[in-house]
């Protein structure tokens, strides 16, 4: 099991400062048990920390405002989006107020000429995408769950797409955010590109509510394409598959979406989604743009796969079948627990040059084997991003330890190979020992510089990032 960082608790502040909160907003300040664990609960191992308290804020003004009320009295604030994050990122380790911004769910203005809309941070991508539907446009950051936006800000998650359209920190134009001393910023403009001093959007951006707290949110929207065809390739083995990612971005396909199923998450699927796809590596993959295009890449891809053994090529442009195909992906997690049941899914994620992906993937599963461990895996391959998943017995200590071997030996050989410790899940407290191993002291140093200059008591979200 991870151990996690101490972080002394301010217990007088906190009193204090709950007592003022409460005078001021009454039966919003809630303190039940069962609330409070909630808002730490995290689909990890990790110890549960619960916060003092939760509050479900309605306006920046009102986050302002318990914010000074929580500097006054050094009392810990932790943002809470959907609770879909992996690493800890909403423990409460020094207890404190857990800021629940599902209330601020409001989409503020749509500039369909311009192509952005600006958002409050509690709405989720499927309202987004739902609400932006009759307008031709949609924003394309896919995590996999309906997670929050200014969640996946403060994450820099990613996910499905973001071969073709990047991560968040590539599709936020600016941000409002509540500073540690209550102050309000606004990071940039509206404009497609700027050069008027740091980039505070991007700064904000990752940093995991350890800077600031979002507020509004300006997004970039991409114009929903005429068609798209859906594409899967059977591989004999994990290597062919990531060689025939390789070749296909050499050769320039505009790929919007391409995934690796190893043979393991491939059985798992089937079984889950009632698909009958071979049990071997699969590739599964998408393309945007005319009729013409989207079929003629298809093609393409077709033929480099079958350069590299790939058998088995079907593609399709029903969107039915795409959409049962996308969902077999995004339901992965939930299949694959049925492998294992009773055992808890632990997700870990790490990412590398595309030319050490086939190596990487290779040796983790023989890594998995020397253990004995059950963990398939699917990754975003076009990124060099995979995902293993560990089915543990959690009353097994021996079972756990070897597991914990396991992450932290992931972690280490990616970072040996010139990749990094997570792609898109983020550092929060499950990942922050391997973060000084990947950028060195001199760059901790600068970050908690960083920190210490816009945070000096500590309040947001301590215990995170290694800060």
């Amino acid at each position: 099991m991870v151990e996690l960082a101490y972080v002394p608790r301010n217990e007088d502040g906190i009193a204090t400062a709950l007592g003022v909160l409460t005078q001021r907003l009454g039966d919003r300040v809630e303190k039940g048990a069962a609330i409070r664990e909630q808002h730490a609960h995290t689909t990890t191992w990790l110890r549960n920390q619960a916060p003092d308290a939760v509050i479900f804020p309605r306006s920046t003004e009102e986050v302002q405002e318990i914010v000074r009320i929580c500097a006054t009295h050094r009392t810990p604030v932790i943002p809470f989006g959907t609770g879909t994050s992996l690493e800890g990122h909403v423990n409460a380790p020094a207890g404190g107020i857990s800021l629940d911004f599902s209330q601020m769910d409001a989409i503020l203005q749509v500039h369909a000429e311009d192509m952005d809309v600006v958002i409050q941070p509690g709405v989720t991508r499927k309202a987004l995408n739902t609400h932006l539907r009759d307008t031709g446009l949609f924003f394309p950051i896919d995590p996999g769950a309906d997670a929050s936006l200014g969640g996946m800000a403060a994450t820099n998650a990613s996910g499905t797409c973001a071969v073709r359209y990047g991560t968040m920190k590539d599709n936020i134009l600016a941000l409002k955010a509540v500073l540690p001393s209550g102050e309000v910023i606004q990071t940039a403009a509206r404009a497609r590109k700027t050069s008027a001093g740091y980039d505070l959007t991007r700064l904000i951006v990752g940093s995991e509510g350890t800077l600031g707290l979002i507020t509004e949110l300006t997004l970039k929207l991409q114009g929903i394409p005429e068609a798209m065809s859906a594409a899967t390739c059977s591989f004999p083995s994990v290597e062919a598959a990531c060689d025939a990612v390789i070749a296909t971005f050499q050769y320039g396909l505009p790929v919007a979406r391409i995934e690796l199923l190893d043979a393991l998450q491939v059985k798992a699927c089937n079984a889950y989604s009632k698909l009958n796809l071979p049990e071997t590596p699969l590739l599964l993959l998408e393309f945007h743009g005319t009729e013409g295009a989207v079929a003629e890449q298809a093609a393409l891809f077709g033929e480099i796969a079958g350069d590299h053994g790939g058998t088995g090529f079907t593609f399709t442009t029903r969107e039915e079948d795409r959409t049962q195909l996308w969902q077999a992906r995004h339901d992965a997690y939930w299949a694959s627990l049925q492998l294992r049941p009773g055992a808890k899914g632990i997700s870990t994620d790490v990412c590398v040059p595309i030319s050490q992906l086939a190596h990487c993937v290779a040796g983790t599963q023989a890594r998995l084997a020397e253990l004995g461990m059950v963990a398939p895996i699917v990754g975003h391959v076009g990124d060099g991003n995979f995902h293993t998943l560990l089915l543990v017995d959690m009353d097994n200590p021996a079972e756990i330890a070897r597991a914990d071997e396991f992450v932290g030996w992931l972690n280490d050989f990616a970072i040996s190979l010139d990749g990094t410790c997570t792609g898109e899940h983020g550092i929060g407290q499950g990942k922050a020992k391997y973060l000084e191993r990947e950028l060195g002291p001199g760059a901790m140093a600068m970050m908690a510089a960083i920190k210490r200059g816009v945070d000096p008591d500590n309040i947001f979200n301590p215990g995170k990032m290694a800060l």
